[in-house]
């Protein structure tokens, strides 16, 4: 038996140690500023669907295009091309109408061939995060650690050249991660991940070490982002401001946690479903005690606290 399966069985809940173990039953409410119940976050994914991407590349077979199913393939390829030509600019109009900055995440090499598109971003006063090279191409335990590193890296540099800065957060495209990314993502400088699901707050990942600035998980809450409520379960777009006020109401009265909403623009900018999102964000109103932040912002935050706390 290895000493990660032991861990698994006979340790306090955890199957590693990239965080510790921390139920919600046994910590204090994460404090916000100015005594905020909930912080609220939009990740707007910005994704480039390859029509040709390499040999060996990875993707999420559960929308559609799936490597080595046919090629070319033009319907999902325009199909996504919708969200960089139409949906993108629809979504972004709707928060902006609420008062909600996002965190647009990007697809390095879209925001190569579309750099007006992080020009928006940046005008709209929205928050900018790492989204891997392509939607073809994820991490995966695949990978040796040093083309991780480059895929890392080569990320990080494009998207640096586009935005005018280097960004600080990393939403890795459909989640995809081997067990050394947050280690990597921390070596490059990251302060934030937002990829896992476990938590309904941020929390540390020490994976520099018990003395070195952590990386912060800032939860990624799955539940109820579109791809996978409406191309993965088929769940009726009517039913969204439903789920999205039931999740923010219970969140806000609970207190100290964040509710974090994932976009992309090829599914909710189509012109059936934007109405929808207008319909949730708006449920949000003059509600008191919502802090309306980006990645940035909260990793910054989350940080600040927990060396305050030290």
């Amino acid at each position: 038996m290895s000493e990660q399966t032991r861990r698994y069985r006979d340790g306090p809940g955890y199957d590693h140690d990239l965080y510790p173990w921390s139920p919600l039953a046994k910590r204090e409410a994460f404090p916000w500023p100015d005594r905020a119940r909930l912080a609220l976050a939009a990740f707007v994914h910005v994704e480039d669907f390859e029509i040709d991407p390499p040999t060996g590349a990875v993707a999420d077979p559960r929308f559609g295009g799936a490597l080595g199913s046919y090629f070319p393939d033009f319907q999902n390829y325009t199909r996504r091309l919708h969200g960089l030509r139409v949906g993108y600019y629809r979504v972004l109009d709707v928060l902006e109408r609420h008062g909600v900055r996002a965190t647009v995440c990007f697809n390095a090499l879209a925001a190569e061939k579309h750099p007006y598109m992080v020009e928006r971003a940046l005008k709209g006063g929205h928050g900018i995060a790492a989204r891997g090279l392509t939607a073809r191409q994820i991490i995966s335990q695949t990978m040796t650690e040093a083309e991780e590193q480059a895929y890392i890296g080569k990320s990080l540099d494009i998207l640096a050249a586009v935005a005018g800065r280097r960004v600080l957060g990393w939403a890795g495209q459909d989640t995809g991660e081997s067990d050394r990314t947050p280690r990597l993502l921390r070596a490059a400088g990251l302060t934030h991940v937002i990829d896992w699901p476990n938590d309904d707050a941020p929390y540390a990942m020490p994976v520099a070490g018990p003395d070195a600035q952590p990386l912060v998980s800032i939860p990624n809450q799955t539940e109820w982002d579109d791809a996978e409520l409406f191309s993965v379960r088929h769940v009726d777009p009517w039913r969204y401001p439903e789920i999205f006020r039931s999740a923010l109401e219970h969140l806000h009265a609970e207190g100290g946690a964040m509710l974090g909403f994932g976009i992309h623009p090829w599914i909710f900018g189509q012109a059936f479903r934007i109405k929808y999102l207008e319909e949730a964000v708006a449920s949000i109103g003059d509600r008191p005690g919502i802090w309306r932040a980006t990645s940035d912002e909260i990793a910054d935050w989350a940080l600040s606290a927990w060396d305050a706390a030290r």
